[in-house]
């Protein structure tokens, strides 16, 4: 028997995480215990998505534990043992805003619950593969300093600029604003390379733009693809913050994401860091993807505008994922922007109709 352990296993990721290592032939093991509930409120509740895994997958063993809690993760390790041989940590406080309102909270199941994970695998199974999903704001607001280019419907950077394939893992994560989230982020990216280099484990941090697909359940602070065609179905109002809405963000679909993880799987690296999105291949800006929800629902979207722009959010953001691909070849997107949308639209609709 071989164990994957998936925490955050009801979220996006997480949920389509462990249908994909289920349908593999492996038990999973998942670890959720509602808190994007308590983030986002009722209509972020992942208890839709964590009944459905159980209802339809019989090889998933489902925990509802706190990361933070080193005896409860403890144990659930200790009882698995050597048959883990993977472990995808998902789990996370996802948003700016929520961060600066509960900071302890933040840091806590960013960054504590990270230590918790790492600490379970290196004392019960050393030689398991640990992905950590990261963030590309652990470069905090540097990439608002790229030279910009303002265009009809987009911010693009400089065509001479050396970052005009996308931002590599080279750019600084130092002299920066992060956010607290960012901060929290950048504490559990760098533990998950040092488990990696310090005690030789097979770890890598994935640092993801926008991840999405048809399982996220969207919400105004996380969430920018389903939230907002959510929004578009239902007839709710959009707000946009700041760039003059045409602020560019790379999307990938979490099954090209998770395929990636199953690449790092059957043949893992230590401390490795990779920049994960859909780079050139899948990205938009936010009155690009305002058009393509409203084409694919045949409704128009209520949105309203605010000059002012989140702190510390980014204006560009197209991620280089050529390291990624150099060390793992047979990798490639399969979904672009408007493949994302158009599932998105077809797996949610009549449920968001129902409560509109």
């Amino acid at each position: 028997m071989s164990v994957a352990i998936i925490s955050g296993s009801a979220g996006l990721v997480g949920s389509e995480t462990v249908a994909y290592f289920a349908d593999k032939g492996m038990d999973v093991v998942g670890i959720d215990n509602g808190m994007r509930k308590e983030f986002f409120g009722e209509e972020a509740s992942t208890a839709w998505q964590r009944d459905r895994l159980k209802r339809e997958i019989p090889s998933y063993t489902h925990y509802d534990a706190d990361i933070r809690n080193q005896d409860e993760i403890f144990r659930i390790f200790e009882r698995y043992r050597k048959d883990i041989k993977l472990i995808v940590h998902t789990a996370a406080q996802p948003s700016h805003d929520w961060a600066a309102r509960k900071p302890f909270v933040d840091f806590t199941v960013n960054a504590n619950g990270t230590l918790v994970l790492l600490e379970a695998t290196r004392q019960f199974v050393p030689d398991a593969a640990f992905i950590f999903v990261s963030t590309n704001k652990v470069y905090g607001d540097t990439p608002n300093y790229l030279p910009l280019v303002e265009l009809d419907t987009r911010w693009e950077i400089d065509p001479s600029h050396a970052y005009v394939k996308g931002i590599p893992e080279t750019m600084s994560i130092d002299h920066t604003m992060h956010s607290l989230f960012g901060a929290s982020k950048v504490a559990a990216d760098v533990l998950v390379q040092e488990y990696g280099r310090y005690f030789g484990m097979h770890t890598a941090c994935f640092r993801g733009g926008c991840l999405t697909g048809p399982n996220h359940s969207g919400t105004q602070l996380h969430g920018f693809l389903a939230y907002l065609m959510k929004c578009a179905v239902t007839g709710t109002p959009y707000t946009i913050f700041g760039y003059k809405r045409k602020q560019v963000r790379d999307n990938i679909h979490s099954n090209d994401l998770i395929r990636a993880f199953d690449a790092f799987f059957q043949n893992p690296r230590s401390a490795q860091v990779y920049n994960m999105g859909g780079a050139r291949y899948s990205n938009c800006s936010m009155i690009e993807a305002i058009d393509l929800c409203e084409k694919i629902s045949g409704k128009q979207l209520r949105w309203e505008y605010v000059e002012q722009n989140r702190q510390g959010d980014h204006i560009w953001w197209i991620s280089d994922v050529s390291r990624f691909q150099e060390h793992y070849p047979s990798w490639k997107p399969n979904y672009d922007v408007p493949a994302i949308l158009q599932e998105i639209y077809g797996m949610n609709r009549e449920r968001w109709r129902k409560i509109a």
